[in-house]
């Protein structure tokens, strides 16, 4: 590998095959110090059909644990609006892309570096690293808080992963996680701190260039939470529109709940990261996938959004519920985190939005 590791905020750098899961000088997440090649677009019909098509502009290639994940389609919805169905991957949610990743590297990193993988996860990157490592042969561990979805939990174990339930919030399953990460021999399979699963989730824009035969929509509509797909996505159009394969960039809009819309609020006051906590814990939301207070690449979202023209947008529990009714009446039975995008922009006419459908409705049933 000559790729390495390295820290956004304080620079930071180290081997990617010996380094520990985030910097040892301030505790951040990792980047990767990667120049992606152009992909040309008139090779593209004679590649694999998965996101490995791209492989130019992929930190690995040649995978062994791949089970066919990407090339998602596009579906309309309004004559503004259309949903990439990103719950129609392997384990039914986008976060395939970035885990498929990990569990690669994780592989590739050998037996006398890693013998377990731990990873953290609301239930739907757990899920996919549970897969992958399946795949892979790896032992793997994986951290849910305690009020993770049953169906969730279920497609877990049913890889052969061992389940940790963690008493409290998204937040105290991460702690717990990173506790464990530190045994030998352990790679945490971090989808916050690791950067190849941004890596993973850029892909998700190099397929909309293709669909969109070498250009993008005005703008791309994510849900934010940890921000690994935003991130991805900022990735993915800075590395395009730098090998000069695209002349305009997208506005990135991120969407958050009401109830836990940390990112959003320092966005509208101007902040370059978080406000201070205010009191009470956040309230519950439907949209568990994209419930996280503390988001540890927060100034880099925030950073990303507005590099971008782009804004955020928050949602309530009753537009989440609208959103996922209506979805389904239009035969796209989508979980309440994934529909998050579509309840924020049902209405949309200002020029082309691209939203994501990010998880499958049977990972959590029908909200009440």
């Amino acid at each position: 590998m000559t790729t390495t590791y390295r820290c956004p905020a304080d620079g930071t750098r180290a081997p990617v095959e010996t380094a520990g899961w985030c910097c040892p000088g301030c505790g951040g997440p990792w980047d990767l110090d990667f120049d992606a090649g152009s992909v040309q677009l008139d090779s593209l019909p004679r590649r694999v059909n998965s996101l490995w098509r791209y492989a130019e502009a992929l930190p690995l290639d040649a995978p062994s644990v791949s089970l066919g994940e990407g090339r998602t389609p596009l579906v309309a919805l309004t004559p503004s609006v259309t949903a990439k169905l990103d719950f129609l991957m392997p384990t039914l949610s986008f976060k395939d892309r970035g885990a498929v990743m990990l569990v690669e590297l994780a592989r590739r990193l050998g037996p006398e570096r890693v013998r377990g993988v731990i990873a953290d996860s609301s239930g739907n990157a757990g899920t996919a690293v549970a897969a992958y490592c399946a795949r892979a042969g790896l032992p793997c561990t994986v951290y849910v808080p305690e009020a993770t979805s049953p169906k969730k939990t279920e497609q877990i174990r049913a890889h052969g992963a061992r389940l940790e339930r963690v008493a409290g919030d998204r937040e105290a399953t991460a702690l717990a996680a990173r506790a464990a990460a530190g045994e030998p021999h352990t790679f945490y399979a971090s989808h916050v701190h690791n950067p190849y699963f941004l890596h993973g989730t850029k892909t998700y824009v190099y397929e909309l260039w293709e669909e969109y035969g070498g250009r993008l929509p005005g703008t791309i509509v994510v849900p934010v939470g940890n921000g690994t797909l935003l991130l991805g996505a900022a990735l993915a159009v800075a590395e395009l529109y730098g090998n000069g394969l695209i002349t305009e960039r997208p506005a990135l809009v991120a969407v958050q709940t009401e109830a836990v819309s940390p990112l959003a609020t320092a966005f509208h006051a101007g902040a370059d990261g978080l406000l201070p906590a205010r009191g009470a814990a956040p309230a519950p939301t439907l949209a568990e996938g994209i419930a996280i207070p503390n988001p540890p690449r927060a100034r880099q979202i925030l950073r990303a959004v507005r590099a971008s023209g782009g804004t955020f947008l928050t949602v309530t529990e009753d537009q989440l519920r609208a959103a996922q009714r209506d979805l389904a009446a239009r035969g796209l039975f989508v979980e309440s985190t994934g529909v998050a995008c579509w309840a924020a922009v049902r209405d949309w006419t200002d020029g082309s939005a691209v939203v994501p459908l990010c998880g499958a409705g049977a990972k959590t049933g029908l909200s009440a």
